[in-house]
C-alpha cells in the first residue's frame, strides 16, 4: 500500500477510534469516577488506547516485524476488547436509563411522603421540597454496569482469541457437478484462504495449518487469496511452510485484496519458488486418467485499481477457448465475483475474503457487499463455496466464525 494511502487509512482508523473511545470514556470513566486524579489518569489511558490502532497501522511499514509485533498484539487485542465493551454498554443502556429514572424520582420524593404512600396513609401537608441528588447511588449503578460490560468484553474477547489461535476445523463439503466424469468422483480440492501472515500470525500456527492440509490427502490445493500482510523480506520465513504442501496435482494461488497492499509482484515471483503456482486470469486442466476438470483463477476484484500494469480480474481471459463439456472450478478471492461466474457458465466458485464475519455481528455488514458470508450456496447454475479463512485481520480473535480448512469433494451425478 502506498504511504499516502496508508496514512489516509490510519487517519480514518484514528477518527473511528476517537469516536468509539469518547463513548467508552463517558460510560467507563466519567460516569464511574468523581473529578480528581483518578479520572485524569483514566482519561489519559483512554486517549493512549484510542491512538494505539492508528499508530500500529501508520508505523507498520517503518518498524521491523519483530518490533511491530508487541505493538500490534496490544493495539489490536485492545481494539477487540473495546468493540465488545461498546456493544455490551449499548445493550445495558436501557438498564442505565431506567435505573437513573428511578433514582431521580426517588430523589424528588421526600421520604415521609414515600413511606406514607407505601403504608396507604394520608401523608399530610407536603414538607419542604425534597429535590436531593443521590450521587452515591448513581455512581454505584454506573460502576456496576461498567464492571458488567468489562466482564462481558473480556470474556468474549478471550474466547475469540482462543478460537482464533486454535487449530482450524476441517469441513468436508461434497459438491455435485453436472458434467463431471465419474472417474473424477471424489476428487479432493483442499482449500483455505485469508492466512494474513503478519506480525501476529504465523510460525507454528501456520505450520500446523500446512500439516492439516496435507493430512487431507489433497488431489489439489487451492489458496484463495489474502495470504500475506507484509513484504517478502519480512515474511519469507513465515511463508516457508508452503513448500511442505503435498498434493497430487499441485498447489495453486490467486491474489486477494491484501496482496495489493504490499509488493505484489515480489510475492508473485516468490511463491513459485515454494512450489505454489499463481493463476492470473488463466486455467489449468486437472486430470485423473483421461478425465479432466478445469481449474481457473482470476486476479482480485481490486487488482485493476492497484495501478500495477496488467493486473485486473479478467474472467473472459481465464475461460477463453475452454471446452463447455468440461466442468470448471473458479478460484476468485471475493464471493461477489459469482455474478460474473454464473453469467459465464462456471460450475463452482471457491472464495474467501469474508472471514465468516470474524467478529460477530460484522457478518451482517459483510452481506451488504457480498452475496454470501460462508458455506455453500447456489447462484443460478453456479455453486459458490465461501471458506471462513484460516487466519484473522486486525483483532487476533474470532467470534462466531472458526478458522477452517475445507475439503471440497467433487461428485459426479451418478457417483
Amino acid at each position: 500500500m502506498p504511504l499516502i494511502a496508508l496514512l489516509g487509512f490510519a487517519t480514518v482508523v484514528l477518527v473511528a477510534m476517537l469516536l468509539l473511545h469518547s463513548y467508552l470514556w463517558f460510560r467507563l470513566v466519567r460516569s464511574t469516577t468523581r473529578p480528581g486524579r483518578l479520572r485524569r489518569r483514566l482519561t489519559l489511558l483512554t486517549l493512549v488506547l484510542a491512538l494505539l490502532p492508528a499508530l500500529a497501522i501508520s508505523l507498520r511499514r517503518t518498524l521491523p516485524l519483530e518490533t511491530a509485533a508487541p505493538l500490534d498484539w496490544i493495539a489490536y487485542s485492545w481494539l477487540g476488547i473495546a468493540f465488545y465493551a461498546f456493544l455490551a454498554l449499548l445493550v445495558l443502556e436501557p438498564v442505565r436509563l431506567i435505573g437513573n429514572a428511578v433514582l431521580h424520582r426517588r430523589a424528588r420524593t421526600p421520604e415521609p411522603v414515600l413511606a406514607a404512600a407505601v403504608a396507604g396513609a394520608d401523608p399530610g401537608p407536603p414538607p419542604e421540597r425534597g429535590d436531593v441528588p443521590q450521587p452515591s447511588r448513581r455512581l454505584f449503578l454506573a460502576r456496576g454496569l461498567a464492571v458488567t460490560a468489562g466482564a462481558v468484553a473480556l470474556g468474549t474477547a478471550g474466547t475469540g482469541a482462543y478460537l482464533a489461535n486454535s487449530p482450524p476445523v476441517v469441513r468436508r463439503v461434497p459438491v455435485t457437478l453436472a458434467n463431471l466424469d465419474p472417474a473424477l468422483d471424489g476428487f479432493r480440492i483442499v482449500t483455505f484462504s485469508d492466512g494474513h501472515l503478519s506480525a501476529t500470525y504465523g510460525g507454528r500456527r501456520f505450520e500446523r495449518l500446512v500439516e492439516l492440509v496435507n493430512e487431507q490427502r489433497p488431489d489439489v490445493v487451492a489458496i484463495v487469496g489474502d495470504l500475506v500482510d507484509g513484504d517478502v523480506p519480512e515474511l519469507a520465513q513465515e511463508a516457508a511452510p508452503l513448500a511442505d504442501l503435498v498434493s497430487e496435482q499441485g498447489v495453486f494461488f490467486v491474489t486477494g485484496n491484501h496482496e495489493y497492499f504490499v509488493d505484489t509482484n515480489a510475492w508473485l515471483r516468490h511463491l513459485p519458488t515454494l512450489g505454489v503456482d499463481v493463476l492470473r486470469n488463466e486455467r489449468v486442466a486437472l486430470r485423473r486418467g483421461a478425465a479432466t476438470v478445469d481449474l481457473a483463477g482470476i486476479d482480485d476484484r481490486t487488482a485493476a485499481a492497484s495501478g500495477l500494469p496488467g493486473h485486473g480480474a479478467d474472467l473472459a481471459a481465464a475461460l477463453d477457448g475452454r471446452d463447455d463439456d468440461v466442468p470448471v472450478v473458479l478460484l476468485a478471492h471475493q464471493p461477489v465475483m459469482v455474478e460474473q461466474a454464473a453469467a459465464a457458465g462456471v460450475d463452482l466458485q471457491l472464495s474467501g475474503h469474508t472471514h465468516g464475519g470474524q467478529l460477530w455481528p460484522f457478518d451482517y455488514a459483510i452481506r451488504l457487499d457480498q452475496p454470501a458470508t460462508e458455506g455453500l450456496s447456489r447462484h443460478g447454475d453456479t455453486q459458490l463455496y465461501v471458506t471462513s479463512g484460516a487466519g484473522y485481520w486486525g483483532p487476533p480473535m474470532r467470534i462466531g466464525a472458526r478458522p477452517e480448512v475445507t475439503v471440497v469433494e467433487l461428485r459426479s451425478p451418478g457417483g
